[in-house]
C-alpha cells in the first residue's frame, strides 16, 4: 500500500488513515463474504485494521494523555473497538473448525487466516461453565421494555457471553413441571442447583500485539485476546498505558429476559399448570461476588422476575451500586400459601449462601438487603421477623390445617410455624405489600379466581399431612385438587386467619425497614386511600424508617419515583454499612 511507505506525513495522520482503509477494506469483504455464506475468511482485514488502530493509539511520538480531548483520537479508539468486536466473533467462530490448544493457564490459542491468537478468558463464569457458547456484540442487540441502556465508554469490545442456552428460565428443567411425571425425572430435578448464575454475562474483549516499536508491530501476525468482566475491572494496562475498560451492565441482563419466557410461566405458575413452577429458585445477575454484598428481590402474585426489570437495570447501571451490590432475584410458585413460600424461600437463601460460603466469612454473606414488592413484600417481612408460638396458634385454630394429622406433624411444621430473623438481612423494603390483607382479595371475582387454583403436589411435600390430604378431589382433566388448602389469594384476604396472625409478628431491632406505598389518586385523604387492590392502612407500619407516597397503580415497583427511592435507601445503606451504624430500636 503506497500510503504505508510515505514520508512526508506525520506518523498519527498516516496510522489513523491506515486503520480507516483497513476498517473499509474489512466492512466491503466481510459483506461479500457473507453473501458467500464465508464466515472466517474476513479476518485478516479486521485484524490489519485493529492492529493499525492499536500502533495509532500506543505507537506515536505522543502519548493518549496528550491526546485526550482530540476528535482523532476518540474516532480511532472506536474504530479499534468495532475491529475487536468483529474479528473476536469471527475467531469465535472458527474454533468450531480450527485446532483449540488448552495450555495450564487456560489460555487458547487458534490459527486462522494466517494470524495465531492466543485467547484468555480472564472474566469470571458461571460454576461448571469453561467456554461460552456464543459471543455476541452488544451492538446487535436491542431491548423493549427497558427504559435505559447503561455503558461505560472505554477500550474493548462490548459482548454478551452466552454460557449455556439451558440456564434460561424457559428451559429450566429444574423448576418446570414434569409432564411424564416420572419418578426418574422427579428425582433429577430435585437434585438440580436451586439456584443459577447469570448465564449470558456482559463481558469485554481487548487485543493487544506485543512488539518492541512501530515496525516491529506492522509484521507482527500474533495478538493476545483477554476477556474481562466490566463489573470487576473499570481500567487496564495496554502498553503501559493505564486506559478506561468499555463496559455494558444492561445488555446480558436484557437478553436473558428477553430469552425467559417468565411472563408465560407466571400465569401457568399461577393456576398449576404444566410448564408452572414448583419450587422457587435464585438467580444471580451475575456470577457470584464474594465480595459484594447481595439484593435479594422478591416478586408479587402471578408475578416474575421480570417485575423487576427497570429497578435491576437501574442499580446494575449505577457505579456506586453496582460496586457495592450482586442483584439475586428470586422466582418462585406464587400459588402457594404464603407462609411455605416464606419457608422454601429461606431454606433455598440458606443452601445458595452455604454452596457459595460454606464458612459465612464472605461480604456476600452479610448486610443482605430484601426488597418485596406485593406478597413478596409479606414474605419478606416473614425473612425478617421472628415467630415463636403466634403461628402455631393460629395453626391450632384454624379449621383448613389439622395439627394431629399424624404423629411426626409438629417436627414437619416446626421450621415453618417458628424460626427467627434470616442472619445477616440488615435492611429491608416494602413495595405495596398488604401488611393487613386487602378486602378485595375477599371479594367474588377474586374467590372465583381463587378456586381455578391447583396447588401442585411436590411443592407441599414439605407440609406432609399436616394439611387437609382428605381434601383432595379429581377435576374433570384428572388433575388433583387441594380443595380447602388455603393458597395465596386466600392468604391476601383481610380477613384471613393467617394474615392476622403475622402482622403482629415482631421485627428483628437489627434490621431497618423502609415502605413505598402507592395511591391510585390524590383525592380525599392519605388514610383513606387504595394503590387500586391495597390500602394505605394495610401497607402503613408505624415505626418504618422511612415512607414514600407516591401516585401510582398497585405495579408501584415500575415507576421512576419508586426507583429513585429504592436506589436512595441502597446509598444510604452503603453509608450505614461503612459506618457500622447499630439500627435503632423499633
Amino acid at each position: 500500500m503506497a500510503l504505508t511507505n510515505t514520508k512526508d506525513i506525520s506518523d498519527e495522520r498516516k496510522l489513523s488513515a491506515l486503520a480507516e482503509l483497513w476498517l473499509q477494506r474489512a466492512i466491503t469483504m466481510h459483506t461479500t463474504a457473507a453473501h458467500a455464506g464465508d464466515s472466517v475468511a474476513t479476518l485478516a482485514p479486521w485484524m490489519e485494521a485493529a492492529r493499525y488502530a492499536y500502533a495509532y493509539l500506543f505507537f506515536t511520538r505522543r502519548t493518549p494523555d496528550e491526546r485526550a480531548f482530540e476528535n482523532r483520537q476518540t474516532q480511532v479508539r472506536d474504530w479499534y473497538n468495532y475491529t475487536v468486536q468483529q474479528a473476536i466473533t469471527q475467531l469465535f467462530k472458527g474454533l468450531s473448525t480450527q485446532a483449540r490448544i488448552t495450555t495450564s493457564d487456560k489460555v487458547n490459542t487458534v490459527n486462522i487466516d494466517g494470524w495465531t491468537a492466543h485467547l484468555k478468558f480472564d472474566a469470571r463464569q458461571p460454576e461448571g461453565v469453561t467456554f461460552p457458547q456464543e459471543l455476541i456484540p452488544t451492538s446487535s442487540l436491542a431491548f423493549q421494555g427497558l427504559h435505559s441502556i447503561y455503558r461505560r465508554d472505554g477500550f474493548g469490545a462490548e459482548l454478551v457471553a452466552v454460557m449455556d442456552h439451558k440456564s434460561s428460565p424457559r428451559d429450566d428443567t429444574r423448576n418446570t413441571a414434569s409432564s411424564s411425571g416420572s419418578k426418574d425425572a422427579n428425582r433429577s430435578r430435585m437434585r438440580a442447583p436451586p439456584w443459577s448464575e447469570m448465564p449470558s454475562p456482559n463481558m469485554t474483549a481487548v487485543f493487544s500485539f506485543d512488539a518492541k516499536d512501530l515496525d516491529e508491530l506492522v509484521h507482527v501476525r500474533e495478538v493476545t485476546v483477554s476477556v474481562h468482566d466490566p463489573l470487576v475491572e473499570s481500567q487496564l494496562m495496554l502498553h503501559g498505558h493505564r486506559v478506561p475498560l468499555a463496559g455494558n451492565f444492561t445488555a446480558g441482563y436484557g437478553l436473558w429476559l428477553a430469552r425467559s419466557g417468565f411472563s408465560r410461566q407466571s400465569l401457568h405458575t399461577l393456576f398449576g399448570r404444566e410448564h408452572g413452577i414448583e419450587h422457587p429458585h435464585v438467580y444471580m445477575m451475575q456470577p457470584y461476588d464474594p465480595d459484594r454484598r447481595i439484593i435479594l428481590m422478591l416478586h408479587g402474585l402471578a408475578s416474575s422476575p421480570e417485575a423487576w426489570v427497570n429497578m435491576t437495570n437501574e442499580i446494575l447501571g449505577d457505579e456506586d451500586l453496582r460496586r457495592e451490590f450482586q442483584v439475586w432475584l428470586v422466582s418462585y410458585p406464587t400459588n402457594m400459601p404464603v407462609i411455605v413460600n416464606h419457608a422454601t424461600i429461606r431454606q433455598l437463601l440458606q443452601e445458595t449462601l452455604r454452596n457459595f460460603d460454606p464458612h459465612g466469612q464472605a461480604v456476600a454473606s452479610r448486610g443482605l438487603v430484601i426488597v418485596g414488592h406485593s406478597m413478596g413484600g409479606l414474605i419478606a417481612r416473614l425473612m425478617v421477623s421472628s415467630a415463636r408460638h403466634e403461628l402455631r396458634d393460629w395453626a391450632l385454630t384454624d379449621s383448613r390445617i389439622n395439627m394431629n394429622a399424624t404423629d411426626f406433624t409438629h417436627s414437619l411444621l416446626g421450621p415453618i410455624l417458628r424460626f427467627q430473623p434470616f442472619p445477616g438481612v440488615t435492611r429491608t423494603v416494602f413495595i405495596a405489600t398488604p401488611h393487613r390483607g386487602t378486602a378485595v382479595a375477599g371479594y367474588r371475582p377474586a374467590r372465583w379466581l381463587s378456586g381455578l387454583i391447583r396447588l401442585p403436589l411436590t411443592a407441599l411435600e414439605n407440609i406432609g399431612d399436616a394439611l387437609h390430604a382428605s381434601a383432595m378431589a379429581s377435576s374433570e382433566s384428572g388433575d388433583r385438587i387441594l380443595v380447602g388448602v388455603p393458597n395465596s389469594i386466600d392468604n391476601l384476604d383481610e380477613r384471613d386467619p393467617f394474615i392476622k396472625a403475622a402482622v403482629d409478628l415482631p421485627i428483628s431491632d437489627q434490621v431497618f425497614y423502609h415502605s413505598i406505598i402507592a395511591r391510585s389518586s390524590t383525592a380525599g385523604s392519605l388514610e383513606d386511600s387504595d394503590d387500586g387492590l391495597v390500602p394505605y392502612s394495610s401497607s402503613h407500619l408505624t415505626d418504618a424508617v422511612s415512607e414514600k407516597i407516591i401516585i401510582y397503580g398497585h405495579s408501584v415497583q415500575e415507576a421512576a419515583a419508586s426507583i429513585l427511592e429504592v436506589r436512595r435507601i441502597l446509598r444510604e445503606d452503603i453509608t450505614a454499612h461503612r459506618r457500622a451504624v447499630v439500627p435503632r430500636e423499633h
